[in-house]
């Protein structure tokens, strides 16, 4: 019997074709709606990402007590990471050389070329750095020498300023004294990416402190982290206090938690901007319909296949709009980077950002469809027939 049949599946296609404009102007609004939720997803996960990459396990960040996670307002004695080196037997030492770090960092406004100052962040270090950051590498240049610096790949963008601005030989200024551009380092993704490195001796002497912000060191195994916290409850006299970077970032991605649910938020409300825009598209196509739709029921076909065939028109748009959105995020915006409070991080258009991505196309387009469906079918066939 025709009546418990459905309709075939080209004929959902062949309506989006019968209209091109409209169906164009529909599949360009969703799938600007699903490129914008990618973009935020994208920002999201590049934070995570970010700071997941940073955190080592075995390497250990002494500062002061009570500083928690701020790094800037730290301050220890210069001989701290000495005591540390001489104190503890579970420090790492390739070369004959224990891993231990001692770091100036701070936050400081940063002028390039004519530009006006923006703010940067600054970390004064020693050679012994790439033994405690060994995920670290220069890109080009060489090390810094007296009053030069090493950019990360990402200060550009923390600085909104261009990539050629911070090449190697250009000079930026901060703290009163011009630093010349002795190469450029990066570190898999990790936030220090976004930082301006220098001789820590240099920064002192800039900044007028012969104190340390941090002493990081790279301990033989996880389970050294309780002679380095030992050391700093015994002693007293130096006010310490230790975190594992994992336990520092993860720090961090609980400041960050009330951006991620506004990024989340704004994601749903484009969302729902998306179906709003389905529903006026689908109204418009179903509404000069519908005396088809009622010839259609006439000749045998149950109002449930037509309300299947028009979801399944919606569902064509929404997965179309999901894949042409989906392929422009991947090759325009993966990797973007984007200036952000912690540094610089780059949008991650991974897998799962896809999947979501091209789940609210589909969802959006279902949503879009099912209100001017129902409403179409609801009017009495021969009420329809007669509509012009």
């Amino acid at each position: 019997m025709l009546g418990v049949h459905t309709l075939p599946w080209e004929y959902g296609i062949r309506n989006l074709l019968r209209r091109p404009l409209r169906t164009g102007l529909t599949l360009l609004a969703l799938t600007i709606v699903v490129v914008l939720v990618l973009a935020i997803i994208g920002f999201v996960r590049g934070i995570d990402r970010s700071l997941s990459t940073s955190g080592d396990p075995t390497v250990a960040l002494v500062i002061s007590l009570g500083m928690g996670e701020n790094l800037e307002y730290s301050s220890i004695p210069h001989r701290t990471s000495e005591l540390l080196a001489a104190s503890l037997s579970g420090i790492r030492a390739p070369y004959g050389q224990k891993a231990v770090s001692p770091e100036l960092y701070l936050g400081t406004q940063v002028t390039i070329a004519e530009s006006a100052a923006s703010f940067g962040l600054v970390r004064g270090v020693i050679p012994a750095v790439l033994l405690v950051r060994d995920r670290v590498q220069i890109d080009s240049g060489n090390w810094p020498g007296p009053g030069e610096v090493l950019v990360g790949r990402l200060a550009a963008t923390k600085l909104s300023a261009r990539a050629e601005d911070l090449a190697i030989g250009r000079e930026v200024t901060f703290e009163s004294r011009t630093w010349r551009i002795s190469g450029v380092f990066s570190s898999f993704g990790a936030t220090m990416e976004s930082e301006i490195w220098c001789r820590l001796d240099d920064l002192q002497q800039a900044l007028k402190r012969q104190d340390l912000s941090l002493a990081a060191l790279k301990l033989n195994s996880p389970q050294d982290m309780a002679s380095v916290e030992l050391f700093c409850k015994e002693r007293l006299d130096l006010e310490l206090q230790v975190f594992s970077e994992p336990e520092y970032f993860a720090g961090l991605q609980r400041d960050y938690q009330p951006i991620r649910f506004l990024a989340w938020l704004i994601a749903a409300l484009i969302a729902v901007a998306g179906v709003f825009s389905g529903l006026n598209a689908m109204y418009g196509s179903v509404v000069g319909r519908i005396r088809e739709l009622a010839m259609l029921q006439t000749i045998g076909y149950l109002r449930r296949a037509i309300l299947v065939s028009l979801l399944h028109e919606g569902l064509l748009l929404g997965a179309a709009a999901g894949l042409i959105a989906s392929l422009f995020a991947i090759v325009f915006l993966s990797g973007t980077a984007i200036r952000f409070t912690m540094g610089a991080v780059e949008l991650n258009i991974d897998r799962a950002t896809v999947l979501i991505g091209c789940s609210v196309g589909l969802v959006v387009g279902l949503l879009g469809a099912i209100p001017p469906a129902v409403r179409a079918l609801r009017v009495a066939v021969a009420v329809a027939l007669k509509s012009i």
